[in-house]
């Protein structure tokens, strides 16, 4: 009996973890298979929520979400998704920590993300001032749609230039796709297929997130194979709607995945990560530095390398080639990756909690959440690895930059990649004290360290 009444018990827990919405609340429940019909195609104004059940803050913020689906109730939609169970949803939106919210307004197929507090009140303020603008909207005529009309006939101008999906042509096909850099996705048409016209807002949504996500990259077409016959015998279209893939100086290849919306980001996001160079690794030199590398990614990774008297340029280069193979590992995130001196940034790592030791160290910086995490194992690739790795799944530990601002950073000359250089007859022992001097001393040291740069 005891095992028996352990395990309804284990169960319950079970299900209470994953429950966080009944169908007595608000919230309204979205999965893959709801998600288009009652979202993408509602003209109502979305609050979605993507969440993990293992999510702290994500627990924390489930009473509150409740009250804000109750508030808004027949003004403003709510819904959450388990982002956790349901990782294509998640994916095809973005999402890399939890909770996430996202407003769906006029342009569905284009959300936002919701930046201020986490109260219900918060919320609720922050939906009704977006429902404001969506009615202002409304009344001047402005129109949130993006998709693409397939039924236009799909030839000429089209709508390229104001839609993601790029209208291709007989005479625009070469130019555009195959004398591009970029990789596409095209998809071969009839405007009377019933399958073609499934596929319309998939296509348009995917679109839409792939060429966000890849900064234009990656890029999606349409070709009305009816219309644009030259183009289509050439790739020996006979079937709609046919999708091919297409790489500069390469033969074009089938695409094989699913036909919804995550399933071609999904394949989207793969060519891209297959295809991009790595991030650079970018020495922080000045505050446009930081602040473009930064606000330009959803995280931007910072090392403090030891002092070049420390380690000399092989050691330097060694700990710079592990951020490389990690920024290559990680590119399909699309990072920012910096690097500083010990010492030449101190308001930074005061910032951190860094200052004065432990170097090389490492820090994740969130500059939109002005949040950052450190990292407490070996700078290492697996230690690294294991840092990235707990923070993209929303698990890592974070603290708040005091002030809810950026550090302020000085302007520094570039390192010249060359051993440092010590000012003076001084000896290793000297060194170390000297340089330790310095890191914690508000007065110069005796003996100033020259470095192969300036500080």
């Amino acid at each position: 009996m005891r095992p028996l009444l352990l395990g309804v018990l284990c169960c319950s827990l079970v299900l209470s973890a994953r429950a966080f919405y009944s169908a007595s609340d608000d919230v309204v429940e979205l999965t893959p298979s709801n998600f288009n019909k009652e979202v993408i195609q509602s003209d109502s104004l979305w609050l979605v929520e993507f969440y993990a059940p293992w999510c702290g803050h994500c627990q924390s913020l489930t009473a509150d979400w409740k009250k804000v689906a109750t508030a808004l109730k027949g003004i403003v939609k709510v819904g959450a998704v388990d982002a956790d169970q349901h990782k294509s949803l998640g994916g095809q939106y973005g999402v890399r920590g939890f909770p996430t919210i996202k407003i769906f307004g006029a342009n569905k197929n284009k959300p936002e993300d919701y930046q201020g507090g986490r109260s219900s009140q918060a919320i609720v303020d922050g939906a009704m001032n977006t429902l404001r603008t969506l009615v202002k909207d409304r009344l001047s005529g402005k129109s949130g749609s993006s998709g693409y009309s397939k039924q236009s006939g799909g030839g000429g101008g089209g709508g390229g230039s104001k839609q993601d999906v790029v209208e291709l042509t007989d005479d625009n096909f070469d130019k555009t796709v195959l004398e591009g850099d970029a990789v596409w996705l095209v998809e071969f048409y009839a405007p009377w297929c019933g399958h073609c016209k499934n596929l319309e807002p998939e296509w348009a949504a995917a679109a839409s997130a792939v060429k966000e996500q890849t900064k234009g990259k990656v890029r999606l077409g349409a070709v009305d194979a009816t219309v644009h016959q030259a183009v289509s015998s050439r790739y020996g279209i006979r079937g709609f709607p046919t999708i091919k893939i297409f790489r500069k100086g390469e033969e074009p290849e089938d695409f094989q995945g699913g036909r919804s919306r995550g399933d071609i980001i999904e394949r989207a996001m793969d060519l891209f990560s297959d295809h991009a160079a790595a991030p650079e690794l970018l020495e922080i030199l000045n505050k446009d530095v930081l602040q473009k590398t930064c606000e330009d990614s959803q995280l931007c990774v910072i090392a403090v390398l030891p002092h070049i008297l420390d380690t000399g340029a092989a050691g330097r280069n060694g700990y710079m080639e592990v951020m490389m193979r990690m920024a290559e590992k990680y590119k399909k995130k699309m990072w920012g990756w910096l690097w500083t001196e010990a010492g030449a940034q101190m308001e930074l790592e005061a910032s951190l909690g860094i200052g004065g030791f432990g170097y090389p160290a490492m820090a994740a910086i969130n500059a939109r959440k002005m949040k950052f995490a450190l990292l407490k194992g070996s700078f290492s690739e697996t230690g690294i690895h294991e840092f990235l790795r707990e923070l993209s799944v929303g698990r890592g530990s974070t603290a708040t930059f005091g002030g809810g601002v950026m550090p302020a950073v000085h302007t520094v000359e570039p390192w010249d990649g060359k051993d440092g250089q010590v000012s003076g007859r001084v000896g290793p022992a000297e060194r170390t004290v000297h340089y330790s001097s310095y890191l914690f001393s508000t007065k110069p040291p005796a003996v100033r360290l020259k470095s192969s740069r300036t500080m």
